[in-house]
C-alpha cells in the first residue's frame, strides 16, 4: 500500500488565534490565498476585538485545512468552501484525512520555471521528487499544489496559460512512462477511465502511475471515454474495479454506472473528481483524493 503521514485535522490549542501569516505557514499557501477565501468564501477569521487585527480560532483552522485538503485533492475552491462552511472538528469520526506536507519552496520554484517555461527545469524537478517521494505523495504534496497555484495565478492576472499547457503536458509524459507493469500482482487489471467527454485525463494518469508503483496493472481508457467502451471491458474482462473519473459536474452521468452490465464477480465502483461531488450512487465508493482510490483499489483486489 501507499505510505501516508497521518496527523491530525485539528491544531493543538496553543496554535488557536493565528494571524493570516501564520495561518499560511501552516497550511503551506500564499496569505493571499486565505484572504481570498476570505473575501470569496467567507471563510477568514471569526474571532475580532476592537482594535486588533483579526484572528483565526480553532475552528477557522479547522474549517481551513478541511478546504485545503479538499483544494489539493481536485475539488473546485467554490466547491469545496461550500463544503468547509459547515465543517467542524467533529465532522468525521475516526481518523481524518492527512494535512498534505507541501514542500512550498519546491512549488514556488516549479512555479517559477513554468512562468519561464523552461521545461528542462520542470521535467528535472518533478522526475527527482518522483524518486525520492513516489507517484502519490508527488502528486498529493507537489503537482495539485503546483497547478492551483498556475491556475489561480492565471485566473487573477489572465496571463500563464502558456506555462499550464507545458507544466500539464510535462507531468503527463513522465507519469505516462510509469504506468506499464512488469510483474501484476492482479491477474485482470483494473479499468480506470474518464466518462463521456471529460478531458481532464491528468488525475487518472497520476492513479494508473501510483497503482503501477504498487504493481498493479490497469486498461487504461483515458479521456472522453464513450459508454460502449467502458462496457465493452466490463463484459470482455470482469475487472475487479473499475475508477471513472469526472472533473465536471455535467461529465458526471448516473447513466454511465447503471450501464454497466454485471459480471462475477462483481466489480468494486469508485468515482473520482469533484464532477461527482452531488452524485449520489448507491453501492459505488466516492474517493475523496488519489490515496483514497489506491487504498480502494487495493482492498477490492485482496492486496
Amino acid at each position: 500500500m501507499l505510505s501516508e503521514r497521518k496527523s491530525s485535522l485539528v491544531p493543538e490549542p496553543e496554535l488557536a488565534k493565528l494571524t493570516v501569516a501564520a495561518v499560511a505557514r501552516r497550511l503551506g499557501v500564499a496569505p493571499s490565498t486565505l484572504r481570498t477565501w476570505d473575501r470569496r468564501y467567507g471563510l477568514g477569521p471569526s474571532d475580532h476585538c476592537l482594535g486588533e487585527h483579526r484572528k483565526y480560532s480553532e475552528a477557522d483552522l479547522a474549517r481551513l485545512f478541511y478546504m485545503h485538503n479538499l483544494v489539493i485533492s481536485g475539488v473546485s475552491p467554490a466547491d469545496a468552501a461550500r463544503l468547509a462552511a459547515t465543517h467542524t472538528k467533529d465532522s468525521v469520526p475516526g481518523e481524518v484525512a492527512p494535512i498534505p506536507r507541501i514542500d512550498g519552496e519546491l512549488v514556488n520554484s516549479l512555479f517559477r520555471a513554468a512562468q519561464l517555461l523552461d521545461r528542462a527545469s520542470v521535467e528535472s524537478q518533478i522526475r527527482n521528487q518522483i524518486a525520492k517521494e513516489g507517484v502519490a505523495l508527488t502528486w498529493i504534496n507537489l503537482l495539485v499544489p503546483l497547478l492551483c497555484a498556475i491556475g489561480e495565478s492565471w485566473e487573477r492576472t489572465g496571463t500563464g496559460i502558456a506555462g499550464e499547457h507545458m507544466v500539464s503536458n510535462v507531468i503527463k509524459s513522465i507519469l505516462s512512462e510509469r504506468v506499464v507493469v512488469a510483474h501484476p500482482r492482479n491477474a485482470v487489471p483494473v479499468l480506470v477511465a474518464c466518462v463521456g467527454e471529460e478531458s481532464h485525463s491528468l488525475a487518472i494518469t497520476a492513479l494508473a502511475a501510483a497503482l503501477a508503483e504498487e504493481d498493479i496493472q490497469v486498461h487504461f481508457l483515458g479521456a472522453r471515454t464513450p459508454v460502449e467502451a467502458i462496457v465493452e471491458v466490463v463484459s470482455r474482462c470482469a475487472p475487479p474495479a473499475i475508477f471513472l473519473w469526472a472533473q465536471i459536474s455535467k461529465h458526471a452521468s448516473l447513466e454511465t454506472v447503471l450501464a454497466l452490465p454485471a459480471v462475477r464477480p462483481a466489480p468494486r465502483i469508485i468515482l473520482g473528481g469533484p464532477g461527482w461531488a452531488d452524485v449520489e450512487c448507491e453501492g459505488a465508493y466516492h474517493a475523496e483524493d488519489l490515496a483514497a482510490a489506491c487504498r480502494e483499489i487495493s482492498q477490492a483486489l485482496g492486496l
